[in-house]
């Protein structure tokens, strides 16, 4: 946002000096007059990649910071406070600067005539479809409280969700990373001295494991260059495939059909399809604009295009649940209460159902499987320790019984 320093005088005559943010001189202007100043000059603040606000740049406002907004606009208008002021008392209590600029021309845009559905339409990074759309209807229908409440809550339960996910595949990743980087260690710097001793020493009698430990050495040692370079080259290459139309197709799908970690997946994709579009209906959005929404924001190519599809069955005169019981990645479960759900004129319902039935499993099948990987984990671990320390103390054993 712009900045501009300027000389005024209060009622008082006393000379006032500072800069304030705003998207316009006039906007400027009209700020300062707010204050009750008598603006004496008024000059913009020219920023070079130098001088421009780094913070804001490097801090961005992440996910927890919208719910917590969110949660706070709600309960402003509860108190019935202005709604300009209680937007620029939440960008005086916001602890990212980045965060608080955006509040602050949020406040702006409202005050030059605009609605709160389209200054938070102005930020499509950090308000997506969905957000917008739960606010307009909220404006639209006088119930702005109540959608903010929603709108909080659903973001609340995505955050926990996605936090139990992280958190169940931080400590197997962390121990995957530590073992490949001990490993790369202990071939670099520590087997080669120790096997060259063995080899210099003449034993004949070497075993298995360290003849096949010597050539792993002996490979690693002389093409890493080869191998870093490969490594890169591969991470790369996935990256690149990842964001083709093909690659996305075939990673999605094979986020759902892959053995015990796919049906969480799953179970994840129909708990949010089902959450956002009972979330959105409840809001009074049309049900078409619903599924449309939802579909960008379930987050796999599968579901999206199954949503689109029901979206045009549904405009043609037909249901959801028609659509979603010819995809075999959707459980007959999901369709079959889905249709009754639509036969009865309880459609929301259904959906809240069927999102605490696939949440409740997705939760429960991730802290098992977290408990599951551990052990297995620490057997990895524990093989791996005893087959290096065997192929080291293997020859060692048999040096010192031929001396």
């Amino acid at each position: 946002m712009p900045q501009f320093t300027y000389e005024a005088k209060d009622k008082e005559g006393k000379l006032v000096q500072g800069a304030i943010d705003a998207l316009s001189e006039n906007a400027a202007v009209d700020t300062l007059h707010d204050k009750d100043l008598t603006i004496l000059s008024l000059i913009a603040v020219e920023k070079t990649l130098f001088k421009g606000d780094i913070g804001s740049i490097l801090i961005k406002p992440s996910k927890k910071d919208v719910t917590v907004f969110t949660r706070q606009l709600a309960t402003i208008i509860a108190a019935d406070i202005p709604l300009i002021e209680g937007l620029e008392t939440i960008a005086s209590q916001a602890e990212k600067e980045g965060f608080a600029k955006i509040i602050k021309e949020m406040a702006e845009d409202i005050r030059g005539g605009s609605s709160l559905s389209a200054a938070v339409a102005k930020q499509p990074k950090l308000f997506g479809d969905f957000y917008v759309s739960l606010v307009k209807s909220g404006e639209v229908s006088g119930r702005l409280e109540q959608t903010l409440n929603y709108l909080a809550d659903y973001l609340e339960r995505s955050q926990s969700l996605n936090s139990k996910i992280k958190g169940a595949m931080a400590y197997p990743m962390f121990i995957v990373f530590a073992l490949g980087l001990v490993g790369f260690i202990m071939m670099t710097f520590v087997l080669p001295k120790l096997l060259g001793i063995l080899t210099e020493s003449g034993v004949e009698d070497i075993p298995l494991i360290t003849k096949v430990l010597i050539k792993l050495t002996d490979f690693v040692n002389n093409y890493s260059l080869l191998i870093l370079v490969s490594a890169v080259f591969l991470v790369w290459f996935v990256r690149q495939y990842v964001k083709t139309k093909s690659g996305k197709y075939r990673i999605d799908r094979l986020k759902i059909r892959f053995p015990r970690l796919g049906v969480i997946a799953r179970n994840i994709y129909i708990a949010r399809m089902s959450e956002t579009l009972s979330t959105l209906v409840k809001a009074g959005v049309p049900i078409l604009e619903g599924l449309r929404i939802t579909s960008e924001i379930v987050g796999n190519f599968i579901f999206r295009d199954m949503l689109l599809e029901a979206e045009k069955n549904v405009r043609n005169g037909g249901n959801i649940s028609t659509v979603l019981s010819q995809h075999e990645d959707v459980p007959k479960l999901v369709s079959s209460m889905l249709a009754i759900g639509e036969k009865t004129g309880k459609t929301n319902f259904m959906l809240d159902n069927i999102y605490k039935f696939y949440n409740a499993e997705a939760e429960r099948d991730i802290q098992n499987l977290s408990q599951l990987i551990e052990p297995i984990l620490i057997l990895l671990l524990g093989v791996g320790a005893g087959l290096l320390v065997a192929g080291i103390l293997l020859p060692i054993f048999s040096l010192v019984g031929a001396a």
